[in-house]
């Protein structure tokens, strides 16, 4: 099998691909044993009708089932040889096939070369979480408010489920701290996914952000049902929709493939759980400085 493999725009790759001799011979012949074997030729037993006749009558037939069954394979076959990590199914053109020769172009997008260096030591930083008496007393208040309790004391603490009033406070405070450290640790994933962005520039292959399109375009479907707006109503702003989530979209299969990048560098499996482990990889290698 003979593979060439021209660059076109961006991240799009095509294949000419050519095949010949004995692959193409004995796949004519295993379609044509198959097709005897079930064959219902007038005259003659399933099975046991004359090749020439087999031929005569069935040589379109043969002729689709090989194309159905030799481009499949050759395809994946050409793919692995070259190294090639696709994103979507292939687009075939200019088929030819003979009894000798079976030769045809497949259109692919593959994923972009990225090039991450200088990952680990990335600055990160954080300040110190404390939690003060006056935000656990704002929480308290709104929360007196809210359920119009007269006073603050134990008993309103035992409506809420807390032995005392000093148990509700410090289960308070341990929500507040949780809070801050929550946001403190978004805002340290989102320096780290920039800091290691910085430089690289690279086309993201259309394919997968399109992917990543209509699943944010399906979840915003979702909440806006949800939040009872019609059918109708959220139909006619698909539009908007797409055209507003299209940059968020691009973003996260940008920041996807660099995280990528990295787990294939230090071996962490390429699995569901890959963006995580990486993260979680990237902080413990971090400088982290303490902001005054």
């Amino acid at each position: 099998m003979k593979v060439e493999v021209k660059k076109l725009e961006g991240t799009i790759r095509e294949l000419n691909i050519a095949v010949m001799g004995d692959t193409v011979k004995n796949k004519f012949e295993d379609v044509f044993a198959r097709i005897t074997k079930d064959a219902k030729v007038k005259g003659f037993r399933p099975g046991h009708a004359p090749r020439d006749i087999i031929e005569k009558n069935y040589a379109s037939l043969a002729h689709e089932n090989v194309l159905k069954e030799l481009i499949p394979d050759t395809y994946e076959e050409a793919i692995k040889k070259e190294g090639l990590e696709v994103v979507e199914l292939p687009r075939i053109s200019d088929v030819k096939l003979d009894r000798n020769t079976l030769s045809y172009k497949a259109s692919v997008e593959v994923m972009p070369e990225v090039s991450v260096k200088n990952y680990k030591g990335l600055r990160v930083e954080y300040q110190k979480i404390t939690v003060g008496a006056d935000e656990v007393k704002r929480h308290i208040d709104s929360i007196k408010e809210s359920r119009k309790a007269p006073a603050l004391s134990d008993s309103f603490a035992k409506e809420l489920c807390y032995p005392t009033l000093a148990d509700f406070e410090k289960a308070i405070e341990t929500q507040v701290f949780i809070q801050k450290d929550n946001a403190q640790r978004q805002k340290i994933e989102n320096q780290i996914i920039e800091e290691l962005s910085r430089d690289l520039d690279f086309k993201v292959p259309g394919a997968l952000v399109e992917r990543q399109l209509q699943d944010l375009l399906r979840q915003a479907k979702l909440d806006l049902a949800l939040k009872g707006v019609p059918k109708e109503t959220i139909a006619e702003d698909e539009p908007r929709l797409i055209k507003q989530l299209e940059p968020e979209a691009k973003k996260q299969v940008k920041v996807y493939l660099i995280l990528s990048a990295v787990a294939k560098k230090e071996d962490i499996a390429q699995d569901e759980h890959m963006p995580r482990k990486v993260i979680e990889f990237l902080l413990k290698e971090a400088n982290w400085v303490e902001q005054k």
